[in-house]
């Protein structure tokens, strides 16, 4: 008895390749390969001449405090009583209740925790004052507002808070009215003075490694305050400005970020509070759609229902009609 004959099967457009009877010609890949390295080359060389790059100066505590020394201690006192934006920000610095963006029980960033935990109070004003060891005033200061209760911490951080909402620069030097804040006007005077000299930048950067590559500490201490941003405004790369695919002195920047950028200027991104996670959320739907693009019906047969292909290898399917 003859094996049953197996059914052949049947010819999907949009999934096989028909067996190629034309002709041949050579092809030398490595060749190819070469001429390609060789010409992106030059003409990155040539790009580079022509056009420069920018060449921002860092941004620093240092030139934040020596440009702003005003809105450095704004932003300092509000590290102290925890009020800033880190202070509050919650996974992965804190825990806030609350503060995690979320899309429903969608929550990311709370199933991850705490992994680096940022207590703005000590990591950006107690500890970089305590290693001011030479300055008994300063070491006295701290003493007296670490030992006093959380009540009457309050109230010296309350009152200078009000206090230096009017203070002013005099001679790139900070000058706050007088108030009765106790230990904090020496403290924060002082911090603002230490990072005037460039020394915050190293002790937040301090962390036991002969190489410090983490800036998340002072990055974040900038960000609090109003000077990177005005800076980020000045260069139009605020979210609004569609600021994530530009790039500092140049036009239009990176384009192929337009997708991404493009979600937080539409509603309801443009205004939730859960903006990044769901902008996120919709680039990973489009991006697994463009993966599996081959095994999505409908889509899948959308080149060859427009036949958009005969236009860019129209050449190609000249040669072959006339052969």
């Amino acid at each position: 008895m003859s094996p049953p004959r197996r059914r052949a099967r049947r010819f999907n457009p949009d999934r096989d390749v028909r067996e190629w009877k034309g002709a041949y010609v050579p092809y030398d890949i490595l060749k190819e390969a070469f001429v390609a390295f060789l010409a992106v080359a030059v003409l990155i060389v040539l790009l580079a001449v022509v056009f420069s790059s920018p060449d921002d100066a860092a941004v620093t505590l240092k030139r934040w405090s020596l440009a702003n020394p005003v809105d450095f201690a704004q932003t300092a006192i509000t590290e102290l009583d925890g009020t800033s934006a880190t202070a509050s920000y919650g996974p992965p610095y804190n825990s806030t209740p609350d503060a995690a963006q979320h899309i429903g029980f969608f929550e990311p960033a709370q199933w991850f925790g705490v992994h680096q935990p940022i207590d703005t109070a000590h990591d950006f004003v107690i500890y970089p004052l305590s290693t001011l060891v030479n300055q008994p005033t300063v070491q006295a200061a701290l003493k007296l507002y670490e030992n006093a209760p959380s009540a009457q911490q309050n109230a010296w951080t309350t009152a200078y808070e009000k206090a230096v909402g009017n203070a002013t620069e005099v001679g790139g030097r900070l000058h706050v009215p007088a108030g009765r804040y106790g230990p904090v006007g020496v403290m924060i005077g002082t911090l603002t003075d230490m990072s005037q000299s460039g020394g915050l930048d190293g002790t937040l950067l301090s962390e036991g490694q002969f190489y410090n590559t983490n800036y998340t500490k002072p990055l974040l201490f900038i960000a609090d305050g109003t000077y990177l941003a005005d800076l980020a405004q000045a260069q139009n790369l605020q979210g609004p400005q569609w600021g994530m695919m530009n790039e500092a002195g140049n036009y239009p920047g990176q384009a192929w970020l337009w997708l991404y950028t493009m979600w937080y200027q539409v509603p309801p991104m443009k205004t939730s509070t859960n903006a990044d996670l769901e902008v996120w959320s919709i680039m990973m739907v489009l991006s697994l759609g463009l993966i599996f693009l081959p095994f999505i019906p409908i889509l899948r047969s959308i080149p060859r229902w427009t036949r958009v292909y005969r236009l860019i290898w129209r050449r190609h399917y000249r040669e072959l009609a006339g052969a």
